[in-house]
Parts: structure tokens; C-alpha cells; sequence
């Protein structure tokens, strides 16, 4: 459990776990063989609020603080880290456009993406630009009172079903400088979709490549000034690194609980599996990384949601660790139930294979040791 659980956040997690436990949880299997993204689902879970869970209220947002929503995405993940790391993005498209935009765009576009009736993609990467982000190509052209956006975006959730895309595309020159984000209609002439990718992970969300050809979106679809795009993205990014943290620790929560469970009840040589040294030393360690995790990613939340100088380092460091844990832990749990771990039907190998993207996703954790070393140096500079 997260620090300072009062009353209320208390409570608010019994509704998400019951949710989760009754929409997600007994469903993960099938969805993750059928490639199933279900809909209804996440309509139920717009109904409690998580589809804008740290958006003011004023256009239907539950207007949560950092330190609740990793404690939501942490026992949504505990269900299904798939669909958990969805909500999670449709989140920071909501997030970027309540934080950025004007009152006509809030009353637009949040209400229904609160309510998940419209569902949210992040549009950043492309398929020659991954970490660095503010290499992007994509273009937006301004013709009068309109933007021409052409370009491919790579590795997007929810493509081909989304109604809204936050797109970061080029409106100036090269570098950061030159990037706007510009919401997309899901409708919008010249937007099309690639193939559904073929995935290790995350089977039970579509992702497929954005592809524009010549759309046309109003120039009032642009969030903030011109220019203002790579801020809106790496800002949105420090929630986004929080969430698929907690993710990465409601997986391997879920993965150590059950590996818990089968240990006591698994005999080899005539014992359970529970009373060797060896299986309890490996568990212990399993706790340690969880809790060590789920402390920076509070201690992370906490910061943010004061907006703290060092706000976005905290979000990288703890992103790291979380995420390298989490797979970690669940990888274990594999190993603890020996064969059983590789078998489908357990669970244990899906939520493996669902965390290891974590690591790459949302700023790889090699740029996380990035964004800490630099802040390292930097600190250095100032002293001397």
C-alpha cells in the first residue's frame, strides 16, 4: 500500500480494486489470446472516473492528485497491466489537453474523453525517431486558418479506434523549438491506420502506425503557442512515467501474490516449495523490490503534484527502477512456478511479457539514467 491512506484515497482504491476484480482481472487471458480490446470495459471504468483522473472538474474530470492515480493504475494493473497502461495513456492525452487548453477545446473534447466514450492516442514517435524526440518530422503546415499535417507516427495505442489524437508534428524549424501538438479528429480526411503490430506484450490493445496524408485540421485544434509542443510532451510524459511505473508494480504484485499462493501449496521432495531458504530468500527479495519501487513512485507523485524543481527527475528515477523491478519480480514468479509459469493459462508468463515493454515505453530506462545523470552534472556545476 502507498503512504498516508486516508479515509477517502482508502476507499477510492476499494472502487477501482472491485473494478478491477469484476471487469479486468477474470477476463486478461482470453484478451491477451484474442487480441481483444474491450470496449465495454473501459466504458465501465469512464463511468468511475478513470478517464480523466487528475483533470479538473469543470468538463468532467475527477481531479485527483498524482498520489491517487499511481495508487489507481497500480490495482487497475493488478487486473490487467495491458489495459491499465491504456487508461494510462488515454489519461495523458486528457491531462495535456485540460492542462493546455483553451475553455472552447476543454468543453470540446473533455467531457466524452472523461467518460471514455471517445477514447485518447499520444501521437510523439515516429519510425525514425524514438528517444530523440525532438528529431520528429512530422509536418504541419499552416494554410490560412488550417494546419496540413502530414507524416507517420509509430507504436501509437488505440490507433484505428481513438476519436482524439494529441499529435506532436513540426511548425517551425528543426529541434525542440519548432514542435506544436495539435489535436486530430479520429475522422479526419487523410488519417489512416498501418496493420495491427504483432506484439511480445499488450495483445489486449490495438498498435498500429498513424499515417497523415495531407489532413486538415483547424488552426483553433492547436494546444497552447506555437512552439509549445515538446514542452506539453515532456510534461505530459512525467505523468505518463508515473503511471506505467505503478503499472509495472500492480503486474508484479499481482505475479508475486499468486507465486505466494503456489509455493504453499507445491511439494518437491517431499516438502512445500515454501519451507526451502532458497524460495524464501527469493520472495523476500521480490517484497523488497516492490516496496523499494512503490516508494519512488510516491515519493515522485508527491513531487509533482507540488510541482517541485525536481519534479521530473524524480518521475525518471522512479520510473526506472519500477519498471526494471516489476519485470524483474515477474520474472521470478516464472521461474518459481517452473513450467506452470510458462503455461497461458496461469497468467504469469502474460503479465511477463506485458511489463517488459514498460521498459522501453514512455522514454527508454537508459534515457531515464540520462535525465538523472544530467541532473547529477548539473548539480556539480552549481556547487563549484
Amino acid at each position: 500500500m502507498y503512504a498516508e491512506m486516508t479515509e477517502e484515497r482508502t476507499a477510492l482504491i476499494d472502487v477501482v480494486r472491485d473494478f478491477s476484480e469484476a471487469h479486468l482481472a477474470p477476463f486478461a487471458n482470453e484478451r491477451d489470446a484474442g487480441g481483444i480490446f474491450p470496449l465495454d470495459a473501459l466504458r465501465a471504468a469512464g463511468e468511475l472516473g478513470l478517464g480523466g483522473i487528475v483533470v479538473r472538474e469543470q468538463f468532467g474530470g475527477s481531479a485527483l492528485t498524482r498520489s491517487d492515480a499511481v495508487a489507481i493504475f497500480e490495482e487497475l494493473a493488478k487486473g490487467d497491466p495491458t489495459l491499465a497502461a491504456y487508461i494510462s495513456i488515454h489519461n495523458m492525452v486528457a491531462w495535456m489537453i485540460d492542462a493546455n487548453g483553451t475553455d472552447e477545446q476543454r468543453a470540446s473534447w473533455m467531457p466524452r474523453l472523461c467518460t471514455m466514450e471517445d477514447l485518447g492516442s499520444y501521437c510523439l514517435t515516429e519510425p525514425g525517431v524514438g528517444s530523440d524526440a525532438a528529431a520528429l518530422v512530422t509536418s504541419a503546415v499552416r494554410e490560412g486558418d488550417e494546419y496540413v499535417i502530414n507524416g507517420v507516427k509509430q507504436f501509437i495505442s488505440g490507433a484505428g479506434t481513438s476519436a482524439v489524437y494529441v499529435v506532436m508534428a513540426r511548425t517551425g524549424g528543426p529541434g525542440a523549438r519548432g514542435v506544436s501538438a495539435i489535436v486530430v479528429p479520429g475522422d479526419a480526411p487523410g488519417l489512416s491506420f498501418g496493420p495491427h503490430e504483432k506484439k511480445m506484450g499488450w495483445n489486449a490493445q490495438p498498435t498500429r502506425q498513424v499515417i497523415f496524408d495531407g489532413v486538415r485540421v483547424p488552426v483553433g485544434n492547436r494546444l497552447a503557442a506555437e512552439g509549445d509542443g515538446f514542452r506539453i510532451a515532456m510534461k505530459g510524459l512525467d505523468g505518463g512515467r508515473l503511471n506505467i511505473a505503478a503499472c509495472s508494480l500492480g503486474g508484479a504484485q499481482w505475479a508475486l501474490e499468486r507465486t505466494l499462493r503456489y509455493v504453499r501449496e507445491r511439494e518437491t521432495f517431499g516438502a512445500p516449495l515454501a519451507t526451502r531458504q532458497s524460495v524464501e530468500f527469493a520472495l523476500a527479495e521480490m517484497e523488497i523490490d516492490l516496496q523499494a519501487g512503490r516508494a519512488l513512485v510516491q515519493r515522485a507523485a508527491e513531487k509533482l503534484d507540488a510541482g517541485a524543481p525536481d519534479a521530473t527527475v524524480a518521475c525518471a528515477a522512479a520510473k526506472r527502477f519500477a519498471t526494471d523491478a516489476g519485470f524483474r519480480v515477474a520474472n521470478e514468479a516464472l521461474q518459481l512456478h517452473g513450467g506452470y509459469g510458462y503455461l497461458h493459462e496461469y497468467g504469469i508468463e502474460r503479465v511477463v511479457r506485458d511489463l517488459r515493454v514498460h521498459q522501453i515505453l514512455e522514454g527508454t530506462n537508459e534515457i531515464m539514467l540520462r535525465i538523472v545523470a544530467r541532473d547529477l552534472f548539473s548539480a556539480v556545476r552549481s556547487a563549484s
